[in-house]
C-alpha cells in the first residue's frame, strides 16, 4: 500500500528521495517488491544509516516492514469479508505452490495423525481427524493472492478458527496465534485474524478430503492474508504472546501480509 500523506513531519520530497535509493539497493540486498512498494520507506532512513552499507539497509528495511505490520494491523477490520465466488469462478486446477517442488509434497499418514495444541489454551489435548471432522463445518469460494503476483479461486472446507479458539479454551486476548506443519513450514498470525469470520483451518478442497498438495491434512485458509500466510500440513497450533515469526518473514517478508 502507498501512502500520500506525510509521515512524522517529514518532507514528501526526501520521503521520494529516500524510496528511490532503497529501490536501487534491492537486487543487492534480494527483496521481493512489495518490501518496496510503502511510501513508508523514508522511516527507515531517520537513524543516518548509509545506502552504501548492505547491513544498514537490511535493518531498515527490517524496520520499514515490521512498521508496516502496525500499520495493517490498525486499518484491519475483524467483520470485512474477503470477496466470495461461485463454482464457475473456479480456478482449475488450481495451482500447487510451495518453497518446494510438487513431487516433495509430504506423506502424513491420517491414523497417526494428531493436531497438537500448546501455548495459552486451557484444553491442550490433541485433536484427530475424526475428531475434527465432527464439528461444524463451513466452506468458502475465495480467491488465494500470491505474493508472487498471481490469484486462484477456490473452494476450501472446515472449522472456523474462531469456533475451535473458543471450544479449546484458547486466550483470546492473546496477540498470536502461531503454526507448525509437517512440512517444517512455520508462520503466525495476530490475534484479530485468527477471530476473522473467514479464517478456516480447512479440510477439504472443492467437497474431497484435502489433497496432499493443498496441504492434507489441514490447511489455514485466510482470504485476508496473502499466500504465504496460510501454512499446510499444519500438525501444531499455538496461542502466545511473544512474537515467533515465520518462515519467509524471518527471511524478511512482511509478517502481517495482508492483502
Amino acid at each position: 500500500m502507498v501512502y500520500k500523506k506525510r509521515l512524522l513531519g517529514i518532507d514528501s520530497d526526501v520521503q521520494q528521495e529516500a524510496n528511490r535509493a532503497l529501490v536501487k539497493m534491492a537486487p543487492n540486498l534480494q527483496r521481493r517488491g512489495f518490501l518496496l512498494g510503502s511510501g513508508l520507506g523514508t522511516l527507515s532512513l531517520l537513524s543516518g544509516c548509509s545506502l552504501s552499507d548492505e547491513s544498514s539497509v537490511e535493518k531498515a528495511l527490517m524496520t520499514v516492514s515490521r512498521f508496516n505490520d502496525r500499520v495493517q494491523g490498525a486499518l484491519f477490520s475483524s467483520t470485512a469479508l474477503a470477496p466470495t465466488y461461485t463454482p464457475a469462478d473456479m480456478t482449475r486446477p488450481f495451482p500447487f505452490n510451495a518453497y518446494y517442488g510438487e513431487e516433495e509434497v509430504v506423506t502424513v499418514d491420517e491414523a497417526d495423525y494428531r493436531l497438537e495444541l500448546a501455548g495459552l489454551i486451557a484444553n491442550k489435548q490433541a485433536w484427530t481427524l475424526d475428531a475434527l471432522r465432527a464439528l461444524p463445518q463451513e466452506e468458502q469460494i475465495t480467491r488465494h493472492v500470491c505474493v508472487e503476483g498471481w490469484s486462484a479461486i477456490g473452494r476450501w472446507g472446515g472449522v472456523r478458527l474462531s469456533n475451535f479458539l473458543q471450544l479449546i479454551g484458547a486466550d483470546t486476548t492473546a496477540k498470536y496465534v502461531g503454526f507448525k506443519c509437517a512440512d517444517d513450514y512455520y508462520t503466525s498470525i495476530d490475534m484479530a485474524t485468527a477471530l476473522h469470520p473467514q479464517t478456516l483451518l480447512t479440510l477439504t478442497y472443492d467437497g474431497e478430503v484435502l489433497p496432499p498438495k493443498y496441504g492434507f491434512p489441514m490447511k489455514l485458509r485466510m482470504p485476508t492474508k496473502l499466500g504465504y500466510k496460510n501454512p499446510k500440513h499444519i500438525t501444531t497450533l499455538f496461542v502466545a504472546n511473544a512474537y515467533t515469526g515465520g518462515y519467509w518473514e524471518d527471511q524478511g517478508y512482511n509478517w502481517f501480509g495482508g492483502i
